[in-house]
């Protein structure tokens, strides 16, 4: 258990059995009235966002959240295989869970997975990863100075739009937030 006062970014809270995480929050002292805590929560399986009030010194139920670093090792049938790189030990994690994160999942990268009471919430890849193009069409001579962009398949099987300049077999940066090309490696 936490006061609101205790409050901060990134705290996983216990409400009516579903976490939340603290995305934002504000101590507010009215000229007239008790102070309160305005928050903003983001539903940690959903990702659903909500704005709750509460009162000042209210006791709130904190969950425990344990994040680790493990390594991808393979995908089996829908789920998703990493390894503990402190203990070896091996988790699946569903492949629902994962998400549109498996767009940038290679094997063997590292990833932070999030538990709680040994169950899987999400994982966090890095901000980018370099992943090499596997397919794309040639781009025509006159096209170079444009600026367009065009569709490249990467080797996790995701599309990225990239300049027309890129070619088959070239390692690119890719944004794991939103897919967006970064450059070339």
């Amino acid at each position: 258990m936490a006061s609101t006062n205790d409050l901060k970014n990134g705290l996983v809270l216990n409400l009516d059995k579903e976490l939340w995480s603290v995305v934002e929050f504000q101590h507010v002292k009215p000229g007239k009235g008790p102070a309160f805590v305005r928050t903003t929560l983001k539903h940690v399986l959903s990702g659903k966002v909500v704005d709750k009030t509460f009162n000042a010194g209210t006791k709130v139920e904190t969950a425990t959240v344990d994040k680790r670093t493990m390594q991808y090792l393979y995908q089996d049938g829908e789920d998703f295989v990493f390894m503990d790189l402190d203990t070896y030990d091996q988790i699946h994690v569903s492949g629902a869970t994962v998400g549109d994160n498996a767009n940038y999942l290679l094997a063997e990268a590292e990833v932070t997975v999030a538990l709680h009471e040994g169950v899987p919430l999400y994982i966090e890849l890095p901000t980018s990863v370099f992943l090499e193009v596997t397919y794309t069409e040639p781009g025509l001579q006159g096209d170079r100075s444009t600026g367009g962009t065009k569709p490249a398949t990467v080797e996790t099987g995701a599309t990225v739009q990239v300049p027309l300049f890129i070619t088959t077999g070239e390692k690119i940066k890719v944004d794991t937030r939103d897919g967006r090309y970064l450059g070339r490696s």
